[in-house]
């Protein structure tokens, strides 16, 4: 079964609708009330790593699942910088990207890593009180806590994270049986 695909934008128009299709789901499936709550939790976190890693988020998230093995999806696209690809893979189970499947797939991979740009940390070095007059700068932590990652990787079963240029797909299977 596949469930609606909800649309997330960033002001978090759909996300509410998107932890209300994992409740749905869970029910229609029988899962009980923990199992259901562990679902939402994983929707959640998933969702919120991505966030976090990317910075924005213009996604697509849907649930399909067998029986009660569940896989939650998320495809969104960013631009991609070295620093992104980094926390995205290591957020996966396997820490590989799973688009490099095929001798095809590994080098493309191998040139799109090659062509990533390194991070911008200027900003970074500037005083607070220059910081706070620039409108477009965010002051938020700059080191990531990873909080996110490591609730995921203890809830799921597997983290898969799929990365073909711009364009990141996210799959965190779950398995109640």
């Amino acid at each position: 079964m596949k469930s609606d695909i909800i649309h997330i934008d960033n002001q978090g128009v759909g996300f509410e609708a998107a932890l209300e299709q994992t409740g749905k789901v869970a029910q229609f499936r029988g899962l009980g009330e923990k199992e259901a709550l562990r679902l939402r939790i994983c929707a959640e976190e998933m969702l919120g790593l991505a966030r976090s890693v990317t910075g924005e988020m213009e996604a697509d998230f849907w649930l399909e699942n067998e029986g009660k093995r569940f896989d939650l999806h998320m495809s969104t696209k960013t631009v991609m910088d070295k620093e992104k690809r980094y926390h995205l893979l290591s957020s996966a189970s396997s820490r590989k990207n799973e688009a490099a499947n095929s001798f095809l797939g590994k080098l493309r991979d191998a040139f799109e890593e090659a062509m990533l740009s390194d991070v911008d940390h200027s900003l970074d070095e500037l005083p607070d009180d220059v910081i706070k007059d620039i409108c477009y700068y965010h002051a938020d932590d700059p080191e990531w806590d990873r909080y996110e990652q490591s609730i995921l990787r203890k809830l799921a079963d597997e983290v898969k994270i799929s990365i073909r240029g711009g364009t990141v797909d996210m799959t965190v299977t779950k398995n109640f049986e």
